[in-house]
């Protein structure tokens, strides 16, 4: 069971990536997903998700209206395009698969391996 991160790399402001995350031993259909990030120096937070009952996005607001999670079921395959990237969007990219408790918080139950992202001004 694991999730494989890929995609990351090096881009100047303003351009564009599109991270991946491949499951395997496990069904993407039956957790709620999101991209978790930790900056140099930072802690580790939460920056999208979508719940496994009725798809709904949410988004942090650092990221909202730059960046789209998505997945593809029968690829077994999530993503996050990230657009119009800035240099405070430098950061270690770890997808997660999990579940929602009382109060709307996901819990990861998997971890990607984390995918680099540098973004250069």
């Amino acid at each position: 069971v694991q999730l494989q991160a890929s995609g990351g790399g090096s881009v100047q402001a303003g351009g564009s990536l599109k991270l991946s995350c491949q499951a395997s031993g496990f069904s993407l259909d039956d957790y709620s997903l999101g991209w978790f990030r930790q900056a140099p120096g930072k802690g580790r937070e939460l920056i999208s998700c979508v719940t496994r009952s009725d798809d709904n996005t949410w988004y942090a607001d650092s990221v909202r209206g730059r960046f789209t999670i998505s997945r593809d079921t029968s690829k077994k395959t999530m993503y996050l395009q990230m657009n119009s990237l800035k240099p405070d969007d430098t950061a270690v990219y770890y997808c997660i698969a999990g579940g929602i408790r009382k109060g709307g918080e996901i819990v990861p139950t998997y971890w990607g391996q984390g995918t680099l992202v540098t973004v250069s001004s």
